[in-house]
């Protein structure tokens, strides 16, 4: 409650040895701005420490949420596509390979871009997504970042590996993922994946492009051909390889692997001499 003390004039003036100035000293303790200003700073604090107490919560809850979706067996029938696609990654992320197989279908393909073919059927997308959770170790983990969901069960997410919540470099990646319904689950039916480049040619891309676009312009027909069959073209090159560039480079390569095989064999002569002659002089 705001209080403020006024005295009179005439008294102040009157009265023998009081001082004129302490009405305004007492006006200015009892200010009610002043109280009103570190009441509404209080507050103000008050109420930015509820919100993070509340994000915070919050967060502590959709993990444990996620992780209980994770644990719960084979009921995924209420999930939407956006949910299933983020239960994929979180399955991935605490390889639980087990569940994760409730949410591939038997006629599953997976195409990573990274690869020279995709995995097909619901056994080799396991094995190469058992590959995958074994080679992330203990401390990498897939951070999504936002799941998009399509018309006709389509769903997409953008993503990047970290380690330790720390984002590892040229790690960023697309999964588009197409779904279908059987029964009353929805399961994973095809994935492709883009994965980030770590070689960044920049503007030489643009001019190989504006080079390889001017000679498909210049030889139409041939260009056509080529986009028919681009397979037949690297065909010929591995047989003009063989024939022509392999009887002059194998041999070569073979000497070189040779001489290094050798160096390193008496490399590791010398490191076990000096090992045994250091535990004989240095016990």
């Amino acid at each position: 409650m705001d209080a403020l003390v006024k005295f009179p004039t005439i008294a102040s003036c009157n009265w023998q040895g009081m001082n004129p100035n302490i009405t305004k000293k007492l006006t200015i303790r009892f200010s009610p701005s002043k109280r009103k200003c570190n009441l509404h700073t209080h507050t103000h604090k008050m109420e930015t420490q509820r919100l993070s107490m509340k994000k915070n919560v919050l967060k502590k809850y959709w993990d444990r949420h996620r992780i209980s979706a994770i644990t719960s067996k084979g009921d995924h029938n209420s999930l939407s596509p956006t949910e299933i696609v983020d239960e994929f990654y979180t399955c991935i992320n605490e390889k639980e390979l087990r569940h994760l197989r409730e949410y591939i279908s038997e006629d599953a393909c997976f195409d990573d871009y990274t690869f020279t073919a995709p995995f097909q059927g619901k056994t080799e997308v396991m094995r190469f997504l058992e590959q995958l959770t074994d080679g992330m170790g203990r401390n990498v983990k897939f951070r999504v970042r936002r799941v998009y969901e399509g018309d006709d069960l389509h769903a997409a997410a953008n993503w990047h590996l970290e380690w330790k919540e720390k984002q590892i470099p040229f790690t960023r990646g697309c999964s588009f993922f197409k779904l279908s319904k059987e029964g009353e689950n929805i399961i994973i039916l095809r994935a492709e994946v883009i994965i980030e480049s770590p070689i960044k040619p920049g503007s030489i891309v643009l001019t190989l492009l504006k080079n390889l676009t001017s000679l498909f312009d210049d030889f139409p027909k041939a260009t056509e051909w080529f986009l028919r069959s681009p397979h037949v073209i690297l065909t010929w090159i591995l047989k003009i390889h063989n024939i022509f560039v392999a009887p002059l480079i194998n041999p070569l390569l073979d000497g070189y692997i040779k001489l290094w095989s050798v160096f390193v064999r008496l490399l590791t002569y010398a490191i076990n001499i000096v090992i045994f002659i250091s535990k004989i002089f240095f016990k």
